[in-house]
């Protein structure tokens, strides 16, 4: 009589494996993109370089700099680390220190160019370009339809 009723338990729990079924999943697109827009300045003046063409090409590529990093603040947010220092009911020291970090992919540069005495890049980012380029990486997904044999 146990060893039936083992017997039984045995074949119960085998049926509620699984491995006895197969799972359908599809990607689920958002219903709405979002762009995101970023403006980097850079000073012509104050960059290293023999001639002003050279101190122009630095400041073009620090405003781009500028607007990427402009970008990641916006998508990943700013990591901030406060101090304050007080002694005798006054305030003696106040530090901050703001980080960011983050990959930027699909962004397009809108428009280069100088204006008065800097140089300006502004950064565009389409998060349908976004999802497109992580959809190559990875694919997340939902379950469709599971069959149980």
């Amino acid at each position: 009589m146990i060893r039936l009723m083992m017997v039984v338990l045995t074949l119960v729990l085998a049926g509620c494996s699984s491995k006895d079924k197969f799972v359908q999943y599809e990607t689920v697109a958002p219903e709405q993109f979002p762009t995101l827009t970023a403006t980097g300045y850079a000073p012509l003046a104050t960059q290293p370089g023999k001639t002003q063409a050279e101190r122009v090409l630095m400041a073009m590529q620090a405003s781009k700099i500028a607007a990427y990093r402009e970008l990641a603040e916006q998508v990943y947010g700013q990591q901030l680390q406060g101090t304050s220092n007080v002694a005798d009911w006054a305030m003696k020291s106040d530090t901050i220190k703001a980080s960011v970090s983050g990959v930027i992919r699909g962004a397009k540069v809108v428009a280069s160019y100088p204006a008065g005495d800097h140089y300006v890049t502004e950064l565009s980012l389409d998060f349908a370009t976004v999802w497109q380029l992580y959809q190559q990486q990875n694919r997340p997904q939902r379950v469709r339809e599971v069959t149980y044999f």
